[in-house]
């Protein structure tokens, strides 16, 4: 049987939280759980980025890391521009999104059109990448990132992935850029 849904699209390949204290959930995922090291990826403002179909100046930084082959994300909002990081998809301290890589952002949408899923945010990521949340009905917290990477991306990811399989322990947490 062909996999159908949303995860026709690909399999997951990041897990996302929105903690509460950022500096203690990196904190604890670099030294209870032992994942890391944690890049920062500082005050991030997507290209056309629109929360509910309107304009949103909402700004970002993120942490990511690897464990295995599994990328884990956490957020810290920068300010309270409308946003899934903000209002009723802002759930704290647990799972907040999942994320796709995408080769096609009209098949990401297409797909979530015929699941019914609703379109949380959408925006550029660089000169040509194009990312989706979209709600497929599970409500807060079930919310899943679709993202069309731009040239570059798997050459940094390939990076970070590296950086966690020879982790000492040490620098837990770095600087992008």
């Amino acid at each position: 049987m062909a996999v159908q849904g949303l995860a026709r699209l690909g399999p997951v390949m990041q897990l996302a939280w929105l903690p509460e204290d950022f500096d203690a959930a990196l904190d604890h995922w670099t030294r209870v759980m032992g994942v890391g090291p944690f890049f920062l990826m500082e005050n991030i403002a997507l290209e056309d980025m629109r929360y509910m179909g309107q304009p949103t100046a909402a700004i970002f930084t993120l942490a990511l890391a690897y464990w295995g082959d599994t990328q884990i994300e956490l957020i810290r909002p920068e300010n309270d521009a409308p946003s899934i990081y903000s209002g009723p998809y802002a759930v704290r301290d647990r799972m907040h999104h999942t994320c796709l890589l995408v080769d096609d952002i009209a098949d990401a949408y297409a797909a979530c059109k015929a699941q019914g899923a609703k379109v949380l945010v959408e925006g550029k990521v660089g000169d040509s990448g194009h990312v989706i949340y979209a709600d497929p009905g599970g409500g807060p917290g079930s919310v899943v990132e679709m993202l069309q990477p731009q040239p570059g991306t798997a050459d940094l990811f390939n990076m970070l992935r590296q950086a966690a399989a020879t982790w000492d322990g040490s620098e837990p947490v770095r600087k992008l850029g």
